[in-house]
């Protein structure tokens, strides 16, 4: 009987995959038998594996990193599942609750740009590959990069309407084929416009370091672009004190302090 009952799942798994580009999620469960398929394109579970997998990612809570600014450090603290998160400097704090994008400063002039936009935009890159596996998400391959005389396999990604701040958004990542690394993203920036963008942007993925067996960036090198590929390097940005955490953040991190206002 069991044995049917898994041949049967092994026909729905291939019928899944010829229907769909997305993961889709196959379970059973009677008695012992407990069988659970998860499926992504054989592309991008290779980059999964590359770095660290998923397995040990999904096990991860929380998440806290910092970023080098010469006028202070930037420290961007996320729970992992619910996405709530805390960006704190010497000057403002942005936080979101699962609810609301509140900014808290010292003063009006001490953060200049859209707290909306930018209170997970970091963590975004930087999550990077990992936060590809996303529901909502819908994958394509694309003719590789070429950079340098290297060729680089690319994996497109896009998303279902509705998800997210900007559903428009295209990332597509772009990994060594002999190491299955992520080596470049590129990306188009559709928040504003609230319409499709053919203007790529580059992020270079080069620099690696080990975070409780996951593969994290340690620097993202944004490029100068034209004509839709990477030309020269334009700046670096530096990520310290990485902690990776099973434990989710305390949620009192997160709920809008007195003095802030609600970002709309």
């Amino acid at each position: 009987m069991k044995n049917i009952l898994f041949l049967a799942i092994i026909v729905l798994f291939v019928s899944c995959k010829k229907n769909s580009g997305t993961k889709e999620t196959i379970s059973y469960s009677e008695e012992h038998l407990d069988v659970t398929t998860s499926i992504y394109p054989e592309n991008i579970s290779k980059v999964f594996k590359a770095h660290g997998g998923l397995d040990t990612w999904n096990k991860m809570q929380g998440l806290v990193f910092e970023i080098e600014h010469p006028e202070g450090n930037e420290k961007t603290t996320t729970a992992l599942k619910s996405r709530e998160s805390l960006i704190e400097t010497e000057t403002f704090k942005i936080g979101f609750d699962g609810n609301h994008v509140w900014l808290k400063q010292q003063d009006s002039l001490a953060y200049k740009g859209n707290a909306r936009f930018y209170y997970n935009l970091m963590f975004y890159f930087y999550t990077m590959p990992f936060i590809l596996a996303d529901d909502g998400i819908i994958y394509d391959e694309v003719e590789p990069l070429v950079f340098e005389g290297e060729s680089y396999p690319g994996i497109k990604v896009s998303y279902e309407s509705g998800v997210g701040e900007s559903s428009e958004d295209e990332y597509v990542l772009y990994y060594d084929p002999e190491t299955n690394k992520m080596t470049w993203l590129s990306y188009t920036v559709t928040y504003f416009s609230k319409e499709k963008s053919k203007n790529f942007r580059y992020i270079n993925y080069s620099d690696w370091q080990t975070i409780e067996g996951l593969l994290l960036p340690k620097t993202l090198t944004w490029y100068n672009y034209e004509n839709n590929v990477p030309t020269t390097k334009k700046n670096d940005m530096k990520f310290i004190n990485i902690k990776l955490s099973t434990d989710k953040p305390n949620a009192a991190l997160f709920k809008v302090p007195e003095g802030a206002t609600l970002v709309e």
